[in-house]
């Protein structure tokens, strides 16, 4: 790859790094997957912490950027923070202040869990904002309200995000079907479902084997999918009719689900709303005071 030819923006980063994924060492597919997972982190970090984080040693990442034709990492994260530098205004300086806070807070104990995790998720509901187009929650909401039957599927800590997806499109009268792992049946229900219907996807690494293989069986027959998941490198990715790619920050002991689970209740909302044909949709309410 010429100088010429190496991408400049972040757009044009992201297309090289899907186009070279496949062919890329396992190492390299993590670095990858890292890199779109985490934008603002490889804006502001240094390459010491990004290694740190990843548990890949630093001289793969200049070998990775030297393998998209750069000279070296700092080249890459140049790119990174100039998309970080055209960002909403003031994003940068809070992302910054985060980094900061996190990093010299001396709380302790529960509460310092509960501080870490509350900043955290602040950040990611904002990049929620940042990458979600309306015109991506349209289409969304286009196949949810065409669609005769929504299939459901996500298991592991994906789990929570489909029951509580499952329990509002039922109390709004939308015919739905859970695919639950238990009973070992989900791929074989997912077998039934047909082209007027819809196929609800959600995972994150590490990706629930039984849920990829649904999507890819449904992808091959060419029904619609809708997918919520961590990365554009995500194995749902390719398949999905529509897709919402929700990074997720590094955490030391599990991830929150604050970002997607507001992804999925605003996809409920804005159907909710076409159905009712109203602005402000009301949930029909289980039990009586």
């Amino acid at each position: 790859m010429g100088a010429d030819s190496v991408p400049q923006d972040y757009e044009d980063l992201i297309r090289v790094i899907h186009d070279k994924y496949d062919g890329m060492s396992k190492a390299y597919q993590n670095i990858a997957v890292y890199l779109t997972q985490n934008p603002n982190d490889v804006a502001v970090m240094s390459l010491n912490a990004i290694a740190d984080t990843c548990g890949i040693h630093a001289s793969s990442f200049v070998r990775f950027a030297q393998m998209l034709g750069y000279k070296g990492f700092k080249e890459v994260q140049a790119v990174f923070q100039r998309r970080l530098s055209t960002a909403a205004p003031g994003f940068q300086a809070r992302i910054k202040a985060l980094e900061s806070e996190l990093s010299d807070r001396e709380n302790v104990g529960g509460w310092g869990f509960l501080h870490d995790l509350v900043l955290r998720d602040i950040d990611a509901l904002q990049e929620l904002l940042n990458l979600t187009t309306g015109e991506t929650i349209e289409k969304a909401v286009d196949l949810m309200e065409k669609a005769d039957t929504i299939y459901l599927v996500g298991q592991l800590r994906s789990a929570p995000i489909v029951d509580l997806t499952r329990y509002i499109l039922t109390m709004l009268g939308k015919r739905t079907v859970l695919l639950d792992a238990s009973g070992g049946l989900s791929t074989h229900i997912a077998g039934t479902m047909r082209p007027t219907d819809l196929l609800f996807a959600v995972s994150f690494r590490f990706y629930a084997t039984e849920v990829v293989n649904i999507v890819e069986q449904a992808a091959a027959r060419k029904l619609p999918i809708l997918a919520i998941t961590d990365s554009t490198l995500s194995p749902l990715a390719k398949n999905a009719t529509v897709l919402f790619a929700v990074p997720e920050h590094q955490y030391t002991f599990s991830r929150s689900l604050a970002a997607p689970m507001c992804l999925a209740q605003s996809l409920t909302a804005a159907l909710a709303a076409r159905l009712q044909k109203a602005p402000d949709p009301r949930i029909p309410i289980v039990t009586q005071p």
